[in-house]
This record gives structure tokens, sequence and C-alpha cells, in this order.
């Protein structure tokens, strides 16, 4: 059997992700002070960030350092590894808030679409949801579609919308939605999801913001093109274990 560190995922809980695609493990991810500290950094972002959407708070870390003591964080960490290995490279995070009343809807989408190309798989990279506020369905919280991480890439159209991070949705016929899964979360609670997974939100229709906080993290087994043009000025960063494609991460 595994050695499993406390509060990282149990073996059952690594199949279930596996075969699903996703993961609700029902626990909280940091202590309350730390949460509470995390909470007012966001909170800094949200009235500093000028003329973007408080859904467009993208890679706030590469201006962020104090967000590093976050996406470092053993407590995470010992999370990810469980599902990609212990060879853990930082891809992203983003603060994503939606309004009350105003929040619009995320299309259904696979965030490896997104990223097409810019590695030579999709295989192990998870996202980290953590709850910044109380997530329900009434006010926009994530959904997925379990098992639609095996199919591959689905066929996308694009979107009319000034939208600075979604630019097109999967087309209505490849999407079933009497399948999905919302991801109703407390405060400081986590979803895991692998990148390939079909995901998307309803808008905001109450009277309470909506946020989370997305930490993305890849294998060092994959390989990270540096041609890429997406790649050329993006910055990812060793997390732990080896650098076994020899990607260009920075050490903190």
């Amino acid at each position: 059997m595994l050695n499993v560190v406390a509060n990282a995922p149990d073996e059952k809980e690594v199949s279930f992700y596996e075969e699903n695609g996703y993961l609700l493990t029902g626990r909280p991810l940091f202590s309350a002070d730390k949460f509470a500290e995390l909470f007012s950094i966001f909170e800094e972002h949200l009235a500093g960030r000028g003329d973007l959407k408080p859904d467009e708070l993208d890679v706030p870390h590469m201006k962020d350092p104090r967000l590093f003591d976050f996406l470092m964080a053993g407590e995470v960490l010992d999370v990810v590894e469980r599902l990609i290995g212990p060879d853990i490279g930082l891809w992203s995070s983003h603060f994503i808030s939606k309004e009350p009343k105003t929040g619009n809807p995320t299309p259904w989408h696979e965030d490896s679409a997104y990223w097409k190309g810019r590695f030579n798989r999709f295989d192990k990279i998870v996202t980290v949801w953590l709850a910044i506020d109380e997530a329900d369905i009434a006010n926009g919280c994530m959904g997925v579609i379990p098992g639609s991480h095996h199919n591959g890439f689905s066929e996308y159209e694009k979107l009319d919308t000034d939208n600075r991070i979604f630019d097109k949705k999967i087309k209505d016929s490849q999407v079933d939605e009497s399948k999905v899964v919302w991801f109703e979360l407390k405060k400081n609670f986590y979803s895991l999801h692998d990148c390939r997974i079909i995901h998307g939100a309803k808008a905001n229709t109450s009277d309470r913001r909506r946020t989370g906080y997305t930490m993305r993290y890849f294998s060092n087994e994959l390989i990270f093109d540096r041609n890429h043009p997406d790649n050329l000025r993006h910055r990812i960063y060793h997390c732990r274990g080896e650098n076994k494609a020899g990607n260009p991460l920075i050490y903190l």
C-alpha cells in the first residue's frame, strides 16, 4: 500500500480520479489563518484589477510573489503528487470571480484544448480549484462531465464575446448536460480535475459573489514546447522532484 500523507487523497480517491477525471475530497485545504491570508491577497488583486474583469485575474503569481507561499505549500503539493507523481511543475494560477447577478457563464471547454501544442501530452496536468467564496449552483459553481477526459479533444466553435480568457466553446451537440456533476464547495474546500475533462459553469444569478483560485500543476515527465508562440513569455516553476524532461523551470 502507498504511503498517504494526511489530507492527501487515499488509494480509493486516486482510483476515482483516474476513472472519472475529477475528485471532491470534502476536506479544507489550508488552515483557517492561512486561508484568511490568501483571501486578503485576493481582495487586493480584485480591488487593483484596473480594466480587467473580475474573472480575468490570470497568472497573478507572476506579479505577486506572496502567492508562491500557497502554490508551493506542502498541503497542496502532497495532494497533487498523489495524482501526477513526485516530479511537479507549476503551470499557472488564476483568480476567477463571478460578481453577483452579473457573473457570466463559463462555456463548456477542456483546458487542454486551450493549451494544445504547448506540451507533448496532457495526461498528467491537474487543477486544484480552491473556493475563495462559497460555491453553489445558484452563484455559478463549476460542473464537469465525468469520464470525458478519456475522449480526446472535442469540436469547438467561436464565441461572440469580449472575454479575454474564453473565446470558444465545445459545440452543444457534444455536451450531455444530464451527466454534469456540480462542484458545490464551502470556503477553503477544493476540487481537483484533469485538464482534459469537459467542464464549465452557469452564470451567477444570486446576490453573492463566487470566487475560486485555480492552481495548475504538471508532471515534469511532460515536455514543454519552448518554441510554441504562447510559451515564449510564459514562466513555469519547479515545485518538487526531478526535472525529467529538462523543461525551462524557474527555481525559487
